[in-house]
């Protein structure tokens, strides 16, 4: 009895410890059974305190009224398959008749603290069939991404949502974003994030950062043209106009549109071009977007008029020539000028990092969602990488990017250098990259790119 006793504290004690240190690691070994259990035994009482049951139907009542039976309780939502996962639980509902997914999702806090999750939310799969996923620890806290992601073509795992799920950067679903985010918001390790999986990918990236180079250039050998000044970021911008055009009368060489072409070979966009000739999809990543929109006389206005311009033309055609754009910035919004709030209105994905007013998160989420407003201005400055992602549909969710140091990303890009494309229309902005042998930089506006 006393070995037992003293296997039992032992237990406990590392459950706690484990608990408090390893969350991920507890879960394995002792939240997931505990959880399961919790909600199987729970289950009807709690979908009953929450409202979630439906009184018996008329048939029900008149068999038990036949049958001289006790009346038949309420029915909860049946449950289709319990799905434990690494990070918390899957619970697939059947909705009863006179339900709705609105009715579970209006219900997810009381769900999270009745069967003691830390999170819970829900999603409709189809017609009568809800997801419910719970969380058994804050899986944001010390972000791990899986090591197996769903990687498809223009399509990156960037950060982890807070239901457990990877958060990907889909480009074909998605063609263009904006990101904003406050000094030390954790802007940059998404940009890292981001860049590092896309250095994998057949993709030609083209950076225009305004800040002298000083986030982008490091990551010099992967791409195929870089800007940090203002007037060459609006020869690339140009130049990528150009070659957007280049690539629509080649998909009009080649849509061979006939009565004896089938209608899923007839081109539309570049994805419908034969692999042999598709021209290689441009991914351009816009550093500081309000470097390119200020002026201070004549001159530059006209510059900048040309800049806003040639950005809103790829961003209403540039999906369909493999051309799209990530926008980042600490702000964007009408101060900025006439154009920008046209640019915007074409930028699908938005991703919000702390930021320092109210204004700045209306202008990601104000004509998405109100509630993402609220959480984007709720995220505490302690919590760096920590960001609200949505689109245009309404829907959003919280995210956090693991933390890439500008290293790990240099390393990254020089190792799949020999992905780098080269594109013609592009070729007179491609950085000079000296040999990673050179010990010592001049620090000048011109000054070599070591890595």
């Amino acid at each position: 009895m006393t070995a037992f006793t003293v296997t039992l504290v032992l237990v406990v004690a590392a459950a706690g410890l484990l608990r408090w240190r390893r969350p991920a690691w507890y879960w394995l070994t002792f939240g997931v059974t505990l959880a399961t259990l919790r909600v199987l035994v729970r289950y009807a009482s709690v979908m009953e305190a929450c409202g979630l049951t439906v009184p018996p139907s008329r048939w029900r009542l008149a068999l038990a009224r036949l049958a001289n039976r006790p009346v038949p309780e309420s029915r909860p939502p049946r449950i289709l398959r319990l799905r434990p996962t690494r990070t918390g639980l899957v619970l697939r509902l059947k909705l009863r008749p006179g339900q709705d997914a609105f009715d579970i999702a209006a219900a997810s806090d009381r769900l999270r603290h009745s069967f003691g999750m830390y999170g819970v939310t829900s999603r409709e799969l189809r017609s009568g069939v809800v997801e419910v996923r719970m969380t058994g620890y804050d899986v944001l806290m010390r972000v791990q991404m899986p090591a197996k992601t769903d990687t498809r073509p223009m399509r990156v795992p960037v950060a982890l949502r807070e239901d457990g799920s990877v958060h990907y950067r889909d480009y074909r679903a998605v063609p263009h974003a904006l990101t904003l985010g406050a000094t030390e918001s954790g802007k940059s390790v998404y940009q890292r994030n981001l860049v590092a999986g896309l250095a994998m990918m057949d993709v030609a990236l083209v950076g225009i950062d305004c800040k002298q180079g000083v986030e982008l250039f490091p990551l010099a050998r992967r791409f195929s043209a870089l800007a940090d000044n203002p007037d060459t970021a609006l020869d690339v911008l140009e130049a990528l106009v150009a070659h957007m055009e280049d690539v629509y009368q080649l998909i009009r060489a080649e849509q061979r549109i006939s009565v004896a072409v089938p209608d899923a070979e007839i081109a539309a966009d570049i994805w419908d071009l034969p692999e042999e000739v598709r021209p290689v999809p441009v991914v351009v990543l816009v550093d500081e977007v309000a470097e390119l929109a200020l002026f201070a006389g004549k001159e530059e206005e006209k510059r900048r008029d040309r800049i806003i311009t040639a950005l809103v033309r790829l961003a209403q055609l540039g999906r369909a020539a493999g051309v799209y754009l990530e926008i980042c910035g600490q702000r964007f919004g009408s101060e900025l000028g006439k154009g920008i709030t046209m640019l915007r209105a074409q930028l699908t994905g938005r991703t919000a990092h702390r930021v320092n007013d109210e204004t700045s998160a209306n202008m990601a989420f104000g004509d998405i969602s109100p509630d993402a407003v609220l959480a984007a201005i709720q995220i505490p400055a302690e919590t760096r990488g920590l960001a609200i992602a949505g689109d245009s549909t309404g829907g959003w969710h919280r995210i956090r990017a693991p933390h890439t140091s500008l290293r790990h990303a240099v390393n990254v890009c020089n190792k799949y250098a020999d992905l780098t494309p080269d594109l013609p229309a592009l070729a007179a902005y491609r950085p000079a990259v000296p040999s990673s042998s050179s010990a010592r930089v001049p620090l000048s506006k011109t000054a070599p790119v070591t890595a």
